[in-house]
């Protein structure tokens, strides 16, 4: 094992033996190289007159471009373009997007968080975090409505187990019962459980209210308590888009002083939040109970520092750039309230159609209070064969997750519209039924 992950493990294993047994072996492994990007580092501190180290290249002293890519970014100097990000991401983004963690979360104040690492959006932040933390045959325990990638990722790639429990209980609520039963059997087999919850979830449009979240954590910390290790990733992609009767802020900020046996991780970005897909810009963010949180918060982002560093090398420059601007941009706040509101318009206006008599007969609907969806449970007919109906006779595309539940995006569908798609859908299942 090379020295700097051994000190690095020591650090970690003196300030929190949980933490530490949480690391997966790559974790353990893992470590930042005090190789080309640390001397470069020191280089453009002390090399006052040539700096002659990392693999740019430079014209008049500055980044060398082609004249047929700047024209694209007017406003940006060829420093904010064309040089390579740190592999931990821009410091003044890192710095105001934790501020925003703070802003948006108010159960956060007064609570210790580390300073969040760039990813190449929420996937690849969900990607290095399976890196560090999941070992194959590591249990994972999951609502069963859940993204796919979570598959690929713990499955696929780690080898791990996907456990579930069904989201929702017989009254259309979060079913705490058995997430409770699932966790404490699990518990009962493993030192070590991840805990993965994605709200606003993807794909039922659900977030649970203020006392499910207070349950949640009553759950977690009990099994904690009783010596588990629980390493717990809040999925907050959709994280903002809270509409109704939920509690409006990231689990994460319950979770994050919990217990010492339990080890929070957020996972977000300025993909969804910001109305910024393509930029492929998220966060990971740690936080815990210790004596000496900051030191072990900056261990475990040297090692994530690794694993960005032995995939990717680090996140796209131009896109942090705009994003640190934005976040600083008077009008981003009203920006973001426009597109809030107008999303809300279209979920109530969803529930509102769905309410109909007629409807009952065709489907139920999962509970929706929040993000970008919501899912119908069918009562007639297969959703992948009613998918492709509405493809074929319709050219209306969704999304079956099995052979009952069909997803709509209603953050794709104008509200003026979304009568008319619900129109559309009746009338495919009652062609097929």
């Amino acid at each position: 094992m090379n020295p700097l992950a051994i000190e690095l493990n020591r650090q970690i294993k003196r300030i929190s033996p949980s933490a530490f047994e949480c690391l997966s072996e790559i974790g353990k492994h893992m470590y930042f190289p005090l190789g080309i990007l640390s001397q470069s580092a020191d280089a453009r501190e002390r090399a006052h007159k040539y700096n002659a180290t990392i693999g740019i290249a430079l014209e008049r002293h500055r980044p060398m471009h082609l004249n047929v890519t700047k024209k694209f970014f007017r406003n940006l100097s060829p420093e904010e373009i064309y040089t390579y990000a740190p592999p931990e991401g821009l410091p003044e983004l890192r710095r105001l997007w934790k501020e925003k963690l703070y802003r948006t979360n108010p159960s956060l104040t007064g609570k210790s968080i580390s300073n969040p690492i760039v990813t190449s959006a929420l996937t690849h932040g969900l990607c290095v975090v399976a890196d560090l933390f999941v070992d194959r045959g590591d249990t994972i325990v999951a609502p069963d409505k859940m993204w796919g990638v979570y598959g690929l990722n713990f499955t696929t790639r780690k080898g791990a187990r996907i456990v579930t429990f069904p989201m929702f209980n017989a009254d259309g609520r979060f079913n705490l019962t058995d997430f409770a039963r699932l966790l404490e059997a699990e518990s009962g087999k493993n030192d070590k459980l991840i805990s993965i919850l994605s709200f606003p979830n993807n794909p039922t449009g659900y977030t649970p209210t203020v006392a499910e979240a207070r349950e949640l954590y009553r759950i977690v910390k009990e099994q904690a308590g009783k010596g588990t290790k629980i390493v717990t990733l809040s999925d907050d992609a959709y994280f903002g888009l809270f509409y109704e009767d939920s509690v409006k802020e990231s689990l994460f900020s319950g979770f994050c002083d919990l217990h010492e046996n339990v080890l929070a991780i957020k996972l977000d970005g300025a993909t969804k939040e910001s109305f910024a897909w393509g930029f492929r810009t998220g966060f990971v963010t740690f936080g815990t109970k210790s004596n000496d949180s900051q030191m072990l918060y900056r261990a475990l982002e040297t090692k994530l520092k690794g694993l960005i560093r032995s995939t990717i090398s680090s996140s796209n420059h131009p896109s942090q750039t705009i994003v640190e601007k934005i976040l600083k941009d008077p009008e981003y706040d009203a920006n973001l309230a426009e597109k809030f509101h107008i999303l809300k318009r279209r979920a109530l206006k969803l529930k509102q159609v769905l309410s109909q008599e007629k409807f009952k007969s065709a489907w139920d609907y999962y509970p929706f209070n929040s993000g970008y969806f919501m899912s119908l449970k069918l009562h007639q007919v297969d959703a992948e064969v009613l998918r492709n109906h509405l493809l074929d006779q319709y050219g209306i595309g969704t999304v079956s997750m099995d052979s009952t539940d069909l997803r709509i995006a209603f953050s794709c569908i104008e509200e003026e519209e979304i009568e008319d798609l619900v129109e559309r859908i009746y009338r495919a299942v009652n062609e097929l039924s």
